[in-house]
């Protein structure tokens, strides 16, 4: 006999329209459940992925890589920090900031913001603020204009828009013979930034630093410097070398301590994910096992009727472990595909969702995030894939080890 010819029993197996209708529903199902579990693991690791991504992407494009700030929220000749900070290896850009509190007002509305003073053209060159506007420019912000850019979600608050004049109030106040009477600026809406995160969209508006340093009274000093680097991972390092570099006395910060904690839920939650789905697959894998012992159960004549014709245990085993195979492979195949194409395609199918059933799946005002990305990375398909092949093969084993053992004296006594 061939040596091949139980490989091509393994797989008529798998196709077999016999009588026993039973055992190829069992297998098909078999078959769907390991697609439909690598499937959801495919799809729920690449929106971790995503989520991670975005999150990355969208806290340093407000945030910046590194930063270096006075002791006392005022640094002392910042144009000489940014000199030293410019020459030393790893920094591709230094930008000066000054951050305070206010109370903005419009009409009957009012919120309180986080203001901002940047330099337009210096911001540009460490974060991303100028490619997230989606109205105006954010070179308006030009010095002795008092204009003012603000969040989506900010001016849909104020129920603002360009060209408004909003009144910002502070709560240092000026000493006055009456009092102290709180301290007032008219700016005018120059611009709408959109981030897709509601902390920064509804909290954080911008104006020019100039401006700011008039506001704050802070003279010719800033906060702080935020400084871009050429590798974010090794930004700990590059900030504090350009802290002791213009002589130490400033407190330095990075995005890895501003936000470690973001970073280290989602690593948490994509493991457990992954061990928990991990285990639908083999839950799936293992319906292989009832598959093949039915199987072997239904054609113990068959296996007979080899074994006179000369047939070996291992011959035997072979034929129920190829089925077995079939079984896993092409279910693991029908997973990896679907996954991918909802993977590639999961933004476009959220959002035809939401407006076909006026839903919406990630309030901005309860997530950071509002859309649901996903990033799809070969090595966790990989990954994912080589795991369901293995559990599905090692559920072959036991029934194809059974299969083996029949005598065909005793499965040919009754026909």
């Amino acid at each position: 006999m061939s040596s091949r010819y139980e490989y091509w029993i393994g797989r008529r197996y798998v196709r077999s329209r016999s009588s026993n209708g039973f055992i190829s529903t069992i297998s098909a199902i078999s078959m769907l459940g390991i697609a439909i579990a690598v499937a959801v693991l495919i799809v729920v690791l690449s929106v971790v992925n995503g989520f991670e991504r975005e999150l990355q992407d969208r806290l340093l494009a407000m945030s910046a890589h590194a930063s270096i700030e006075g002791s006392d929220d005022r640094l002392s000749e910042w144009g000489v920090w940014a000199e030293i900070a410019e020459a030393q290896p790893g920094v591709a850009a230094v930008a000066p900031f000054i951050t305070g509190q206010g109370l903005l007002v419009f009409g009957n509305k009012l919120s309180g913001a986080e203001l901002r003073g940047i330099d337009p053209a210096r911001e540009a060159t460490v974060s991303g603020v100028g490619e997230t506007m989606i109205e105006g420019d954010l070179s308006s912000l030009e010095a002795g204009s008092f204009n003012i850019v603000l969040g989506v979600e900010l001016a849909e608050e104020l129920q603002a828009s360009l060209g408004d004049k909003v009144t910002l109030t502070l709560a240092e106040g000026i000493v006055t013979p009456a009092g102290v009477v709180p301290r007032t600026r008219r700016f005018t809406v120059s611009g709408v930034y959109r981030v897709g995160m509601y902390e920064f969209d509804r909290r954080l508006a911008f104006i020019n630093i100039g401006d700011s340093q008039k506001l704050f009274r802070k003279g010719d000093d800033v906060t702080g410097i935020r400084l871009a680097v050429t590798d974010i991972f090794n930004a700990p390092s590059i900030v504090r070398e350009a802290a002791l570099a213009g002589g130490g006395g400033v407190l330095v910060s990075d995005w890895t301590r501003r936000h470690i904690n973001f970073f280290r839920s989602i690593q948490i939650t994509k493991s457990i994910l992954f061990v928990i789905l991990l285990m639908v697959i083999a839950v799936a894998a293992f319906n292989i096992v009832s598959t093949l012992v039915m199987v072997v159960k239904d054609k113990q004549s068959d296996i007979a009727i080899l074994r006179t014709a000369g047939a070996t245990p291992a011959d035997i085993l072979r034929v129920f472990v190829t089925q077995g195979t079939v079984i896993g492979v092409l279910g693991t195949l029908a997973g990896m595909v679907l996954g991918v194409l909802l993977s590639l395609n999961l933004e476009g199918i959220v959002q035809f969702m939401e407006s076909s059933f006026g839903i919406k799946f990630l309030a901005a005002d309860v997530y950071f995030i509002s859309d649901l990305p996903a990033d799809l990375r070969i090595s966790d398909v990989l990954r994912i894939c080589s795991i369901a092949l293995v559990l599905a093969l090692l559920s072959t084993l036991y029934p194809a080890w059974r299969g083996s053992r029949t005598l065909p004296a005793e499965a040919l006594r009754y026909d």
